[in-house]
């Protein structure tokens, strides 16, 4: 089971692609703060980015960022250009048809491919929270595979065709996949977090155990004598590399995968129980409750209220 496929899968992490943004001359555009990560890459010319009160950070040609929380920035041609709000109607329109969004007046000098990535509230693992808020890679950093899915949105972004909308939000999804992978062999020793399983070869075959396997009796014994390791070792790295427990993720996974099964299915809470490990409904109900705040009826009440099923 691949551990980083199933939790960007269970966090409903979706990509789109956005409009490819020309500046010419002297231009500058606003990009309020949003609950999206968005992703730029720069494929000629240069950019200035600037996140709320941060200092303006050059983009040159093949720069691809990431910013992971959907900060408030703003994109110019010099950190002092005139800066206005960003058009999303324009934005969209230059999307859907395959245009360019035009920042400035006179010959183009800049070119920008723009991506956002959504994620579903329902899963509890916060991909991108749990990423520095400005990932930055200059172009030398980046291996071919990454390079590559930047020319391929390019071309399909400038020569829309049929299912072009579906080829841009599979080219996004890969180009996410591929940033991450830079970004996690780039970092090894990046915050304590998530992320830390996929840093840690040992962890990294625990934790993939528990998903492919979320409803066994799991203890911390039992799991270490899985990957081989003692207690000790196995309660050791999961506090230096995640900051959490082996119960304690245990837990949170399971809770994830109810969560979705409580939204998106009429199964009964028995049964859903006992596909994650619990050998009785009031068990799970104090279990989910602790960790989403909610009884599992009532979540799945307010949860199909936000987001209703499909009509069959």
């Amino acid at each position: 089971m691949d551990v980083l496929s199933e939790v960007l899968k269970v966090s409903g992490v979706r990509g789109s692609a956005g409009a490819r943004i020309a500046g010419a001359g002297d231009w500058g555009v606003e990009w309020v703060r949003d609950r999206d990560a968005v992703v730029y890459a720069v494929t000629a010319g240069i950019a200035y980015l600037t996140i709320e009160d941060a200092a303006p950070q050059l983009l040159m040609t093949g720069d691809i960022v990431i910013l992971a929380t959907g900060a408030a920035h703003t994109l110019s041609s010099t950190p002092g250009a005139a800066i206005h709000s960003c058009d999303v109607a324009a934005a969209d329109q230059a999307r859907r048809l395959g245009e360019t969004l035009l920042l400035g007046d006179g010959e183009v000098q800049t070119q920008i491919l723009g991506a956002s990535y959504s994620h579903d509230p329902a899963g509890s693992t916060p991909v991108f929270a749990l990423l520095p808020p400005l990932i930055h890679f200059r172009a030398q950093q980046l291996e071919p595979n990454l390079t590559d899915i930047v020319r391929f949105l390019g071309r399909e972004l400038a020569r829309p065709g049929l299912a072009t909308d579906l080829i841009l939000d599979r080219l996004v999804d890969v180009l996410l996949v591929e940033i991450l992978r830079t970004w996690l062999a780039a970092a090894p020793t990046a915050d304590t977090s998530w992320w830390g399983v996929l840093r840690d070869p040992l962890l990294l075959q625990a934790v993939t155990r528990i998903h492919d396997a979320p409803g066994h009796p799991w203890t911390t014994e039992s799991l270490a004598r899985a990957v081989a390791t003692s207690k000790q070792t196995l309660t050791r790295r999961f506090a230096t590399f995640t900051g959490t427990t082996p119960g304690e993720y245990l837990t949170r996974w399971r809770m994830n995968l109810a969560a979705h099964r409580l939204r998106d299915t009429d199964d009964t809470l028995e049964t859903i129980a006992a596909d994650v490990g619990y050998t009785s409904v009031y068990a799970f109900s104090r279990a989910f409750h602790r960790e989403r705040s909610l009884p599992p009826g009532r979540y799945r009440t307010t949860s199909r209220t936000k987001n209703p099923l499909p009509a069959p």
